[in-house]
């Protein structure tokens, strides 16, 4: 038995055994009536290629059965494949390609199966081309080569239908489009150069023309939505038939045409452009030209111009509004130009909250549209209102949203965001500094009479500044702050100083306000002939200060301070409230008093 196995098989015996499989196959490709390889019949063709291959010389007949194997697939290409698909055209063309291509892997496969010996021995040792890679390469050279022109326009042609609106076989087109891929063989070399620069190509044509009709007949809107809905039809044809390494190149093919070459006309466009939809809150319209410019080189600038532009003005001619009313109210009606002024701080913070918005939403926080605004702003900001400069404004505002009676009309959340808004307002302010010692003026004013609605706001504004300017630009007003809270602890200790030696009551109550010289703003100091009461509370106040500290020198400011005094009359006794220099000795029951401890 063994020795029959081992007989001889000349080469013309062994192919012509070998040729009725390879035509059992052909017949099955072809659609004929044939029966299925069986287990056995593929163990007979692969066990006599393999006998024929292991056949000592000269009988070896590998490198034969290699070249026969090329010749068997040229031979089908030449006679059934090629004839089939000069006869056709268009998308019978395509079809037929794609079934070709289909029935072309199976044979490769089936083939590549009968002849595997040749893979794993004489094709490794003589480092040829693997028959898989041969059966492609005979497709590639005798079909594609000749018909890829073809196959191109029709594809090409078949876009452009899709483009227009037809419904397309997309399912083809992929399947199509997989053989530029898979004929490449690993590169993308024929997918390339003989499909997707025409593609391209045809691309730019394609918009081109689309792009100068709706510049003159659409509005800016409408061209925009046109453009995107393009750049989305495009984006799906790649997910439904082209490769994923279009996608890109086909964008910006797209996106040159219909908006780098038009930017200009399409976002200075005078009814419906850039700065129309700013006038006119036109928030979503506003949204698309930033999605759409921002996938451009620099496309984004002179929206950011245009932004600029726009927000310079409303907030200019927010102060001239300012100016002209305070300018038409009559100069005794100081209060109401004070109420103007305000009123024009709460419209800058509006104008703000509004920018801020549309940078965050309209234009994604980028950063050419934050340096737009703050640019914008620091324009506008920076000028006065009748001859208030904007830092004396918004430290004024910020008294009047902190002191007692006009806080009460704001909820503490109220406040809290109108002292956030102001800090934001102060980033656009060129002289903080000034601001500065208004703002400490106002605060000094607030802690010494008593008029400040609540320390939890003026902590709070002073985290807020100090977050925004730094802990050298707070320290005094920290300072101050800290002063009236170590004053209140002072005043607790001397009362209990006082009860504590009776001899020393001066039979007045007196409150004493201690504030260090550095943190607290200038006053101006007058020597007076006290009498002797209130120098008893002098020589008082200091004995006990000298009990707590002896190395600081007592000036004391009478200007700011304040004496209650009962007045007795014969319909009924009156309390007036005067300063120092105002008193009546006679009748003094209170006095508050401040001085500077150096």
């Amino acid at each position: 038995m063994a020795g029959q196995e081992r007989r001889t098989i000349d080469l013309e015996e062994g192919w012509a055994f070998m040729q009725k499989g390879i035509t059992k196959l052909k017949n099955i490709l072809e659609g004929k009536p044939e029966p299925q390889f069986s287990s056995e019949d593929y163990m007979m063709l692969y066990t006599t290629i393999y006998n024929m291959c292991t056949q000592k010389p000269p009988h070896d007949y590998s490198q034969q059965l290699y070249d026969k194997y090329r010749e068997s697939f040229e031979e089908y290409i030449t006679s059934m494949v090629l004839p089939s698909l000069r006869e056709k055209h268009d998308e019978f063309m395509l079809r037929e390609l794609v079934q070709r291509w289909s029935n072309h892997k199976v044979m490769v496969r089936w083939l590549s199966r009968f002849f595997h010996y040749l893979d794993r021995y004489f094709i490794s040792r003589r480092s040829l081309t693997p028959l898989k890679e041969v059966g492609l390469t005979c497709f590639r050279e005798l079909i594609y080569q000749e018909i890829k022109g073809q196959v191109k326009d029709a594809v090409i042609a078949l876009i452009d239908k899709e483009r227009e609106g037809e419904q397309i076989d997309r399912a083809l087109l992929k399947n199509v489009l997989d053989i530029f891929v898979e004929i490449g063989l690993g590169q993308m070399d024929c997918y390339e150069n003989d499909f997707e620069d025409f593609l391209l190509k045809d691309t730019t044509e394609y918009y081109s023309v689309k792009a100068q009709s709706w510049i003159l007949e659409d509005s800016c809107p409408d061209y925009m939505i046109k453009a995107e809905e393009c750049l989305k039809r495009e984006k799906e044809r790649v997910g439904h038939y082209l490769h994923i390494s279009s996608e890109q190149k086909l964008l910006e093919k797209v996106q040159n045409e219909l908006l780098a070459q038009y930017a200009t006309p399409l976002l200075e466009k005078e009814h419906s452009g850039c700065s129309a939809l700013l006038r006119d809150d036109k928030v979503e319209d506003l949204s698309r030209m930033y999605r759409l410019f921002s996938k451009i080189t620099r496309g984004l600038e002179p929206i950011s111009n245009m932004f600029k532009t726009h927000v310079t003005n409303e907030g200019t001619a927010l102060v001239k509004q300012a100016e002209d009313s305070a300018s038409s109210k009559k100069p005794e009606k100081k209060d109401m130009v004070g109420m103007q002024e305000q009123v024009f701080v709460w419209k800058i913070i509006e104008l703000h909250d509004k920018y801020v918005a549309y940078v965050t939403d309209c234009f994604q926080g980028h950063t050419l549209f934050h340096k737009a605004l703050k640019e914008a702003f620091e324009v506008f900001c920076n000028k006065g209102v009748s001859g208030s400069s904007s830092a004396e404004l918004l430290a004024t505002f910020c008294d009047n949203i902190l002191k007692k009676g006009c806080s009460e009309k704001l909820s503490d959340e109220a406040i809290e965001d109108a002292l956030e808004k102001v800090v934001r307002l102060l980033a656009y302010i060129s002289d903080k500094d000034l601001f500065a010692e208004f703002y400490r003026k106002k605060l000094a004013r607030r802690l010494l009479f008593d008029k400040s609605a609540n320390d939890e706001h003026e902590r709070s504004i002073l985290t807020k500044l100090k977050q925004q300017c730094g802990g050298q630009f707070t320290s005094k007003m920290e300072g101050m702050v800290t002063d009236l809270t170590v004053a209140r602890d002072h005043q607790t200790k001397f009362e209990e100083f006082v009860a504590g030696h009776p001899e020393l009551n001066p039979g007045i109550d007196l409150a004493v306000t201690v504030l260090t010289t550095g943190f607290w703003p200038s006053y101006k100091t007058f020597d007076i002939n006290l009498p002797a009461e209130m120098v008893k509370c002098v020589e008082v106040f200091k004995e006990f200060y000298q009990t707590r500290t002896k190395h600081r020198k007592l000036t004391w400011i009478y200007s700011l301070g304040t004496c209650n005094i009962n007045a007795k009359f014969d319909a009924k006794p009156i309390e007036l409230i005067v300063t120092t220099y105002q008193v009546n000795l006679g009748s003094c029951q209170c006095i508050k008093w401040c001085y500077i401890s150096l």
